[in-house]
């Protein structure tokens, strides 16, 4: 059976819960269409995130890698298409602040997602969970580990679904943040129709 690596984060910032780290937790073991879904939870840290989804790859050789993170105040699923190479933004869990720093000295600017968007936004329209692709990833972890996994590929000449999806927040966080919200279950289900369609 094919094999696909999912990651969530922890929590980070001002956000004490992270949806995607229970999602990626809860899906861990279960297999859904052709793949055994491999769960893993990556750290915010500019310095070790891309080297952790990297270790992740090698050790398990998966056949697709989607890596989920939370977008708080999105009301959306929101599938990415492009990772930049360039870390900037908010300081990360260590206190580290990039200032525009390239991922990849040598890398190229920008990967797009090797993931079936249209077919993703599509399945959880029909299915009744709003979704749309997003054209930023932003600049923060999310990018940045998004980009290490398409550059991880494309230096390797394999042609593997690979990419990104943004999150909202679960009911759980938004009781303590003012902020669009899912629950926990329909956000869990929104991603298995994800990788359904991979």
């Amino acid at each position: 059976m094919k094999k696909l690596l999912l990651t969530g984060f922890e929590p980070f910032l001002e956000f004490p819960i992270n949806p995607t780290y229970e999602i990626a937790t809860t899906l861990h073991g279960t297999i859904i269409g052709d793949y055994e879904v491999i769960g893993e939870v990556l750290s915010v840290d500019f310095h070790k995130s891309g080297e952790q989804l990297l270790e992740l790859i090698e050790k398990h050789d998966p056949d697709a890698v989607l890596s989920l993170g939370l977008a708080g105040g999105r009301n959306s699923i929101t599938p990415e298409r492009i990772a930049i190479n360039c870390n900037d933004g908010p300081v990360d869990n260590e206190g580290y602040k990039p200032n525009g720093e390239k991922i990849e000295k040598n890398g190229p600017d920008a990967y797009l997602s090797k993931l079936p968007l249209y077919e993703i936004v599509h399945k959880l329209g029909e299915s009744g969970y709003p979704a749309k692709i997003s054209n930023t990833a932003g600049t923060y972890l999310c990018n940045n580990v998004m980009y290490h996994g398409l550059h991880y590929f494309s230096q390797r000449g394999l042609d593997r679904p690979s990419g990104f999806i943004h999150i909202p927040a679960s009911h759980k966080l938004a009781l303590k943040k003012n902020m669009p919200s899912w629950s926990q279950h329909d956000l869990t289900e929104a991603i298995k129709l994800a990788i359904s369609c991979m």
